[in-house]
């Protein structure tokens, strides 16, 4: 085999910690614990040469990564446009040019013309830059100016900056190391902005507010959070006359308002922090609207006034297992995004009380709101996936019901009526039905002769709608079935199908996903040795853990970033994220916790016996699943597993958590990854 032509690399498991800290198992039981430092040359030297092993690897297959990378490229109509969204007298759209990475942001005056006045071209912005990531691009109540922001190196601190939307130019003003992904608000008149900081562990912990014109150093702490627990966001309501704070942990939120008008004011609190109760807060008119689970597990809505927005009256009550995980207020309505039977969907609510659920029909799909800026708008724009139809953009006048296909996004050389999807429904262990969404060509029969690829997450209650990915195509059209589970972890099918996944049962994840595969194999959907499983992040959890736990039933693993070493990092409170994250986990330096976290930790449970072929990527930059959680996995596996099959690790030496930034390297990456589960399942076991 390919990967047998040279050794592959093998760090010293004995050398010593160079740091203080220790796992409270202690040093001996974590040899290769010295990855930790990435300032140890070798530690640079380990993922090098891990990098240059995995090119040898996969020189005989560039044929097929080339073969693959072109069909991506394919369907794809590189030149391109989003659906121009109109905000007061400008219309706003960005576009794609063929050759390029990265969109153009662009408005113009009508909608013919919105591609007409470039305002960011984040290809100039990325020039000289191996990573680059647009954070925030947030256009003032005026439309004079945008504040944006952007990570060139894939740490997510973010440098923010001002444009001036005429002149095109940036003004002097520069933020450095801002979290993009917890937001900004402006001022009604356009002068003051506020955003968030991290701290050391890269957890939005204040909020900051900086009067355009001046330097950083003169900036105004409006709001810290102590609580390690809590992160810290805001927003500007659609209305755009309220500034809103909101701190959430994983369990309990509260929320601070500022008038827009008035940037100054004091904070103004609606509810004080309580054990388990999460409440959102957004501006309606006369009014506020408020989404929580006060006495509602799967959340209800209700209504507050102006000047007492601590006192709540339900609008829309709590129904068990139909899980609200936004309301989106205008105008004139309410929109509602809510899961219901493990499939999203939309319910638009007047200000009479009338309700509508749009009808998506039956096949599994993604359905989200697009952008909605105008607060008095009579149309809502929506968007539609699913794993048959590419992502499209409808617009319903709320006044006839009337729909209008604005954009399907191309996909030159696809023939969309090839591919069916269909849903199924796996028995876990203890009873409870586990929906898996399955793709296919059409005319594909349950034989149990094709591969299949399993794809799953199961964390954080974030749930997984199906979506389109001219990606995937290339395994489809080669014989492969592609299957998207939905364990418990997760929240499609209400609250109590997250807290039935996290924890103390957490491994209900894990086994979930197993009966699918399992399920999947009995329908002969999937032949019983050409079952891969692949997922990122905590996703990379679920098939460590799978795979640790039953590796037999798999022929190969896809583990992107994956977080495989929970005990060690969840003990650990210096490290980014861990204490946020005890609500989700655990704390394993505490019993019962330490035990049960180490039944299932995948780095904990490599053994000395046969493993699936392996594909583990890694981002030096990653600020959310440190780079040596998969190098120690990839080294300890090297060192017990008792087979031959081929196991590659990947670190972007260059990048952090989404991998490298620029469409056409997410292509050839993409490419590679599946050319190492094409060539993994023609290795015979």
């Amino acid at each position: 085999m390919a990967d047998q032509v040279v050794p592959a690399p093998h760090p010293p498991a004995a050398k010593q910690v160079p740091h203080t800290w220790q796992r409270p198992t202690g040093p001996a039981d974590d040899p290769w614990a010295w990855l930790r430092d990435r300032d140890d040359p070798d530690t640079i030297a380990y993922l090098e040469a891990e990098n240059a092993y995995a090119e040898r690897w996969l020189e005989p297959h560039r044929a097929t990564i080339d073969a693959i990378f072109d069909e991506i490229r394919s369907r794809v109509q590189e030149t391109d446009a989003a659906v121009p969204v109109r905000k007061g007298d400008w219309w706003y759209t960005a576009r794609t040019v063929e050759g390029l990475d990265y969109p153009i942001h662009c408005r113009g005056r009508s909608a013919d013309t919105a591609g007409d006045h470039a305002l960011l071209d984040e290809n100039a912005e990325a020039t000289g830059y191996e990573f680059f990531s647009l954070g925030g691009f947030d256009v003032s109540p005026d439309q004079r100016l945008v504040a944006w922001s952007a990570d060139v190196d894939g740490g997510e601190e973010f440098t923010l900056r001002i444009r001036d939307l005429e002149s095109g130019t940036d003004l002097p003003d520069v933020v450095e190391g801002t979290y993009a992904w917890a937001g900004t608000a402006w001022s009604t008149d356009g002068t003051e902005l506020f955003y968030v900081m991290p701290d050391d562990q890269m957890r939005p912990f204040q909020l900051w507010r900086h009067r355009i014109g001046t330097q950083q150093a003169d900036d105004v702490l409006v709001l810290e959070e102590p609580d390690e627990r809590f992160h810290v966001g805001v927003d500007l309501s659609r209305s755009e006359r309220w500034v809103i704070v909101e701190s959430s942990s994983k369990t309990s939120s509260e929320v601070h308002l500022i008038p827009s008008d008035r940037p100054h004011d004091a904070l103004r609190l609606v509810r004080g922090r309580t054990e388990d109760l999460e409440y959102s807060v957004d501006h309606w008119g006369d009014g506020f609207v408020v989404l929580t689970n006060l006495d509602a597990e799967d959340f209800r809505v209700m209504t507050a006034p102006e000047d007492d927005p601590s006192t709540w009256t339900e609008l829309l009550p709590h129904v068990p297992g139909q899980r609200i995980v936004a309301v989106e207020p205008f105008a004139t309505h309410l929109v509602v995004h809510e899961w219901a039977d493990a499939q999203q969907r939309v319910r638009i609510v007047g200000r009479d009380g009338e309700q509508e659920t749009l009808d998506l029909g039956d096949e599994p799909h993604e359905v989200e709101l697009d952008a909605n800026p105008e607060w008095t708008t009579t149309t809502l724009r929506y968007g539609y996936q699913s794993f048959t139809t590419p992502a499209s953009v409808y617009e319903l006048d709320l006044t006839t019901g009337e729909r209008t296909l604005l954009k399907r996004t191309p996909t030159p050389n696809v023939d969309l009526d090839a591919y069916e999807a269909t849903r199924e429904w796996a028995t876990a262990p203890d009873g409870a039905l586990v929906p898996v969404d399955v793709v296919r060509r059409r005319g594909t029969e349950p034989d149990g002769s094709h591969p299949c690829l399993v794809y799953g997450y199961g964390s954080y209650e974030s749930s997984v709608p199906p979506w389109f990915s001219v990606y995937r195509l290339s395994l489809l059209d080669r014989g492969w079935v592609w299957a998207l589970v939905h364990p418990r972890g997760g929240g499609e099918l209400g609250r109590r199908w997250y807290t039935d996944g996290r924890l103390l049962h957490k491994r209900t994840t894990f086994t979930d996903t197993i009966a699918c595969a399992e399920h999947l194999r009995d329908l002969g959907w999937a032949a019983a040795d050409r079952i891969a499983i692949r997922g990122g992040s905590a996703g990379g959890l679920l098939v460590g853990a799978c795979m640790t736990m039953r590796p037999e039933l798999f022929r190969t693993v896809v583990a992107e970033v994956p977080f495989v070493d929970a005990v060690t990092t969840m003990s650990d409170p210096t490290l980014p994220l861990t204490v946020t994250e005890w609500d989700e986990w655990g704390d394993p330096r505490e019993e019962p916790m330490a035990s049960y976290m180490l039944s299932y930790s995948p780095y904990d449970n490599t053994v000395a016996r046969d493993y699936p072929a392996l594909l583990i990527t890694a981002g030096l930059n990653d600020p959310r699943v440190s780079y040596h959680e998969p190098a120690k996995w990839c080294a300890k596996l090297r060192a017990l597993r008792t087979d031959d099959r081929p196991q590659l690790l990947r670190t972007e030496m260059g990048a952090g958590h989404g991998g490298p930034s620029g469409r056409y390297e997410r292509w050839r990456d993409e490419a590679i990854v599946l050319t190492f589960v094409l060539a993994a399942d023609a290795i015979s076991r």
